[in-house]
């Protein structure tokens, strides 16, 4: 029997096996991960210095044991070269494998801004357990660290890296945090929280230049400014990994483009987590992530399956102001209104028959979403 190929051993990968092993504990399944293959949350890298954790603390399972509970094949350290869909056998640098059903969860790469100057290779991000270890290195004797990006995982490190005792400098070409996510009235209640902690923002401007000092760099901004920092952390976002499925000849978009079954044009192939474009989206969050493995487990099961998102709220793991919150489309009609104020805010988003499409809790209202998550639709 041929097995079930998995490339990627992040939340989407190892969702959907454990899933599948619920519904079929014999038919074999192969992961494929490119990095050591153990099972951590990859959530926890933006809220872990202050909580002491180092990349080893973070492992909750090591891929052996993985493999054992599960009941899999775990290859690590493992590069896919091609998919060869018409023979259904990949090439890796561990060999060549057939597959009979193959799913690509490959998750997403770290967006890189071009910068001037002579240290813009300096620039760190963390996209999994191997960076966040060169990231606690880097700060070993560190004092200050600037984060270019202003969004959800930047303002996450923000709190923590500032809770840890550092000097943290945001810079965003944007008016307010999270301004891609929530209204100005609710994204501007972080600015004081998190300004008390020890974080300064910087909007309005982006970093244009990065050199290097006799300590630090010097980070020159597009308004002419010159900030002076020992570190410089990019959070502007995540790319979906597509270029093996687009080699391969699958459509491409933003994503690996997929239907409500999650499978690609080729019946055979499926695409998971951040790197699937689901319908026309990309929902690079835990919820989407675990529903999605859940429906793909079924549907490898041989079950008649349709994938449909519930209400998926968002938690922003700010600890000095929480968040939660369900973003709307850009372009659906309605207005931002405010439902309550305190220590925080509740707004609610009316479309234009007054039903409540989307929420923003802040502060003291974070706790509501269960509550304001219900409301929908009313």
């Amino acid at each position: 029997m041929k097995p079930i190929i998995v490339i990627g051993s992040g939340l989407a990968g190892y969702t959907l096996i454990r899933e599948f092993r619920k519904l079929n504990p014999d038919t074999p399944i192969i992961l494929i991960s490119r990095d050591s293959g153990d099972y951590y949350s990859k959530p926890m890298l933006s809220n872990a210095l202050a909580q002491g954790k180092d990349a080893a603390s973070l492992v909750q399972t090591p891929a052996l044991i993985m493999a054992q509970q599960l009941n899999i094949k775990v290859l690590a350290h493992a590069e896919v070269h091609a998919i060869h869909r018409f023979d259904k056998k990949l090439d890796t640098s561990a060999g060549v494998f057939e597959y009979d059903k193959l799913v690509l969860a490959l998750g997403a790469d770290p967006i890189r801004i071009p910068l001037q100057g002579n240290a813009a290779g300096a620039v760190l991000s963390v996209n999994n357990l191997a960076d966040y270890a060169g990231f606690r290195d880097a700060l070993a004797g560190a004092k200050s660290v600037s984060i270019m990006g202003g969004g959800l995982i930047g303002c996450e490190f923000a709190n923590d890296l500032a809770a840890a005792g550092f000097a943290v400098t945001v810079i965003d070409p944007g008016p307010f945090p999270l301004a891609s996510l929530m209204p100005e009235l609710a994204g501007k209640q972080l600015l004081k929280p998190l300004a008390e902690l020890g974080v300064t923002w910087r909007f309005g401007t982006a970093v244009q230049s990065m050199d290097s000092l006799t300590s630090g760099y010097a980070l020159t901004l597009a308004d002419g400014t010159v900030v002076q920092t020992d570190i410089v952390l990019s959070a502007v976002g995540l790319r979906p990994r597509t270029q093996l499925a687009g080699e391969a000849g699958l459509d491409v978009n933003r994503g690996i483009v997929v239907n409500d079954r999650l499978c690609s044009i080729d019946k055979n192939i499926f695409a998971l987590g951040d790197c699937a474009e689901i319908e026309g989206r990309v929902l690079p969050y835990v919820l989407p992530i675990m529903h999605g493995g859940r429906a793909l487990a079924r549907i490898l099961n041989g079950e008649e399956t349709q994938l449909v998102f519930p209400a998926m709220p968002v938690v922003v793991k700010t600890t000095a102001h929480p968040i939660a919150l369900l973003p709307v489309a850009r372009d659906l009609p309605g207005e931002w209104l405010t439902m309550a104020s305190g220590s925080g805010l509740k707004m609610g988003f009316f479309d234009t028959q007054n039903k409540i499409r989307g929420f923003v809790l802040t502060g003291e209202y974070a706790s509501e979403r269960n509550t304001m998550t219900k409301m929908l639709g009313t």
